[in-house]
């Protein structure tokens, strides 16, 4: 696969409005008062004008460096800062002054600490717990690299879903994600559900993946007890990154919902503008 840009043109149905009015603005006030993160704004979202004009905004912890260098994503690569101990109060404060009632988070990948940031993932979780009980909380959680002690870590503050995307069908796994494993994933998925966390995970399509594969990392994916099926469009952030094989129609789409429901997930979110806290507050 090429790691060129795209020569088509978007279609219509991948059009969006730019980011406006006082709800927007309010919740990227209330982000950069408090020196946060957001994958909404590192990942560039193309949902952000929607969901920050709902008021709602997908935290990013451990800061905005990943140790990881996937093919498909925007947010920066390289040798992170350390990260700071306080930031798990402030994302708290936030979102009470935002009024969430569904908080997202998620963070970059730590590989290079020795709990992989879980710590950070618990005080995080406990502080919103804390603060605002009321708040139900999904956690985007990345490969630990079979640390089950760092997973555990991470899922015990209380939080409703634990999310972890597998991005992409089998093929093209270690293109799009050379750092991560397959099967390593699906167990910790496996494991995490075991816990009794909700399970949730999301991939991509347009990266040249058949429908028979689509359905394949379904049934993986079903097979290791997870409940909930984001499926979205991939967009080319760079022309550094892997290029945009097929601009999948929305009637596709449909079909991997029915399908997906049929096979046995509680929830199936899919569409083009589709991303992993996408309508994250249905989940629940």
């Amino acid at each position: 696969m090429k790691k060129t840009a795209s020569k088509s043109g978007k279609p219509e149905w991948l059009k969006v409005r730019l980011p406006i009015g006082s709800d927007y603005k309010r919740v990227r006030d209330v982000v950069r008062d408090y020196r946060l993160h957001t994958i909404c704004e590192s990942g560039s979202c193309p949902n952000i004008g929607e969901c920050w004009g709902a008021g709602t905004a997908t935290f990013m912890i451990l800061g905005n460096i990943c140790t990881r260098s996937c093919s498909f994503c925007a947010v920066k690569t390289g040798r992170p800062t350390e990260y700071d101990e306080e930031e798990p109060q402030r994302v708290a404060e936030a979102i009470k002054l935002m009024g969430v009632r569904h908080a997202v988070i998620t963070s970059v990948n730590r590989d290079e600490l020795k709990d992989k940031g879980a710590e950070i993932w618990y005080r995080t979780v406990r502080a919103i717990k804390t603060l605002t009980p009321e708040t139900t909380i999904e956690t985007l959680i990345p490969d630990v690299r079979a640390d089950w002690d760092a997973l555990y870590r991470m899922v015990e503050g209380g939080q409703e879903i634990v999310s972890h995307n597998m991005e992409t069908v089998r093929r093209l796994s270690r293109l799009i994600r050379p750092q991560a494993n397959y099967d390593r994933s699906l167990e910790q998925i496996k494991r995490t559900r075991a816990l009794g966390r909700r399970t949730k995970s999301g991939i991509m399509v347009g990266l040249g993946e058949t429908r028979d594969e689509v359905f394949e990392v379904m049934d993986d994916l079903l097979a290791h007890d997870c409940e909930i099926l984001t499926i979205g469009q991939y967009l080319q952030p760079t022309r550094m990154h892997v290029a945009v094989a097929e601009f999948v129609h929305p009637d596709v789409f449909a079909e991997y919902k029915e399908v997906g429901l049929q096979k046995g997930f509680k929830y199936v979110e899919s569409g083009p503008l589709v991303r992993s806290s996408y309508h994250a507050e249905r989940h629940v």
